[in-house]
Order: structure tokens, then sequence, then C-alpha cells
């Protein structure tokens, strides 16, 4: 029985020592940092570090433009409406052309429009929105481009990295599961680089578009009060 008893406690101590010495490789492991692990992607890393570049610079260049073409006084639209019911049109026509929005200019063509049909004021107002709307959407469909195509790179790299891995395992006929392991794991890097550039790309892509459809709200909203506007009785 003492023997049993000496057997597993040193049984236990090679399981201890066995999981230090695994502990101490991870441990060592964790030490590369993310561009040692990121270089070991393949080149098609470089394509995918430029989609990366790409997805940021237009969506920052976009939030920019986005934001400040909605941007809109609470209390543009009453005063507006002040300047015309008092019949003062050139102050609100000077109040607009001073107002680098997408609703002033909008409302901008209105104001010039005035005296005509009001069918002819709402065309010309809608065709400023359709303008301004596309100035907007300029340049967001890259990152739906980039979306799409960044996961396909990063398959692309997995793929061409594990064609040469079992071509070399084909060549020189030495394989062991360590190596054909660490292998896959390096080759793996570029397809999980795409799908993360991919995601962040369209959720990029998507949060533009719901601060377009804001923008549109603001402009249709704007539109309406201006036709209300127009069709009260002057002071």
């Amino acid at each position: 029985m003492n023997l049993f008893f000496l057997q597993v406690l040193i049984d236990s101590a090679k399981i201890k020592d066995s999981l230090a010495r695994v502990g101490g490789a991870t441990a060592a492991g964790q030490k590369q940092d993310l561009w040692d692990i990121l270089s070991k992607g393949g080149p098609l890393m470089i394509p995918l570090a430029l989609l990366l570049v790409i997805a940021i610079f237009f969506f920052i260049e976009r939030c920019i433009a986005i934001n400040k073409a909605s941007k809109l006084d609470e209390n543009f639209m009453s005063i507006v409406r002040d300047h015309i019911v008092s019949g003062n049109v050139t102050a609100a026509r000077s109040l607009t052309k001073n107002t680098n929005t997408a609703v002033a200019r909008m409302i901008d063509k209105g104001i010039q429009r005035i005296g005509k049909p009001i069918e002819a004021i709402e065309r010309s107002m809608e065709n400023v929105g359709k303008l301004e709307l596309y100035k907007m959407e300029k340049n967001t469909a890259i990152l739906s481009i980039v979306g799409y195509i960044a996961p396909l790179f990063g398959f692309l790299g997995t793929i061409a990295g594990m064609f040469e891995l079992f071509y070399n395992i084909a060549s020189t006929g030495e394989y062991s599961i360590s190596n054909i392991a660490g292998g896959i794991y390096v080759k793996m890097i570029s397809s999980a680089s795409g799908l993360i550039i991919g995601i962040f790309a369209y959720i990029g892509y998507r949060y533009l578009n719901s601060q377009i459809d804001k923008a549109t709200h603001k402009m249709e909203s704007a539109s309406s009060e201006f036709i209300d506007i127009l069709q009260e009785p002057t002071r």
C-alpha cells in the first residue's frame, strides 16, 4: 500500500512538472507582440493592411463630411419662418446662404423660387435634396467593397499558405503533428485578419448609412415645414 501511494505521489509530481513546462512554453509564446504574429500571415497581409488603411480613411472622411452637412441649428427654421412671414425674404435668403448645411442649401433654393407654384418649389427643393444626399453618400460604397473583398483576400492567403505547407511536406517527406498544426496556425492569420477588417468595414458602412438616413429625415422635415410656412398668411 505504501508503495502504491509513493507511486501516486511520483506520478503527480511528473504531471505537475509537465504542466509547468507547458505553461512556461505558453508564456514564452505569448511574449510575441501583435506585429510578430501578423508578419507571419504571408504576402497577402500587405493588401489587407492597405484595405484597412483605406477603410479607416474613408470612414473618418465621410463621418466628418456627413456630420458637417447634417448639422442644423434648432432655431434655424424658426428664424426662416419669422423672416418669410414678415415679408423679409432678403434676410431669410442671407441666413440660408451663410449657413453651410444641406438643409440650408435646400431651403435657399426654395426661397429663390418664392412666387412660383408650390409644386415647382417642391420640385426644385427635391432636386437639391437629392444632390445633397448624393454628396453625403459619395465614397461610402468603398467601405462596402472593403467589407466584401477583405475576407476573400484573407481566405486566399490561407489557401496559398496551406498549399505551400503541404507542398513542402510532399517534397521533403518530413512531417509531424506539431509542424502541421504550427503551419496551419500561421496560415490562418490572414483569414482572421481579413474577417476582422471586413467586419469593421461593414459596421462602418452601416453606421454611415444610418447617419445619412438621419440627415434625410431632417431634410424632409425642413422641406415640409418650409412649404407650410409659404402657405401661411404674411403679417
